[in-house]
């Protein structure tokens, strides 16, 4: 059995949406449990999160991009990890990242990078998508990793969208495959 926790944050519930597809991913595979966490709009955990963190084997990150990185909330987060980070809490965990933004680029890999960073000053070990990219002439809007993203997930929700709206459905199925991406990569890490 390994645990995965995807911890995110969304300020107008796009990314909330994404993190639900993240999660249904991962807790669709045999021998995952998967734990769903929202960083409050204050920045805050809900009580008990830190020792979930601490007991899990991966830790998915999520956050929009808001003016080329992630929001307050999820700095304040990520600041406050400073903890489990000088103690080594989170060193040799496996970490993935995702995010969403209005534009297509929206420098959403600036927030990407800021995950990755994160993870590796905690010494933890970085899950990328794992996906080729639909980049062909035939290519369309809803296909498996439409936003092209290696380093982690990307997902594009037009600013005057509601959460109904958007992620757009390939962007959600995107979010899932690398859902189980994860779990798959965290089983034969715990193995």
């Amino acid at each position: 059995m390994a645990k995965v926790m995807v911890i995110y944050h969304s300020g107008y519930g796009h990314t909330q949406k994404q993190a639900e597809a993240v999660y249904a991913g991962v807790g669709s595979v045999a021998g995952i449990e998967a734990e769903l966490v929202a960083i409050s709009a204050e920045g805050d955990l809900p009580e008990g999160s830190w020792e979930k963190l601490e007991g899990a084997d991966a830790i998915v990150l999520g956050s929009p991009t808001y003016m080329g990185g992630p929001s307050w909330q999820f700095k304040k987060f990520a600041d406050a990890s400073s903890k489990p980070w000088f103690g080594g809490l989170w060193k040799n965990k496996l970490a993935a990242g995702f995010t969403n933004s209005a534009s297509m680029n929206g420098d959403k890999l600036s927030t990407l990078h800021y995950m990755f960073t994160l993870a590796m000053q905690h010494g933890m070990v970085w899950v990328g998508t794992g996906m080729m990219p639909s980049n062909t002439k035939a290519a369309s809007r809803n296909d498996l990793n439409y936003m092209g993203s290696f380093s982690g997930l990307m997902a594009q929700s037009p600013a005057d969208s509601s959460p109904d709206e958007g992620p757009l459905p390939g962007d959600l199925e995107t979010a899932r495959a690398f859902g189980v991406r994860v779990s798959e990569t965290a089983l034969r890490w715990v193995g």
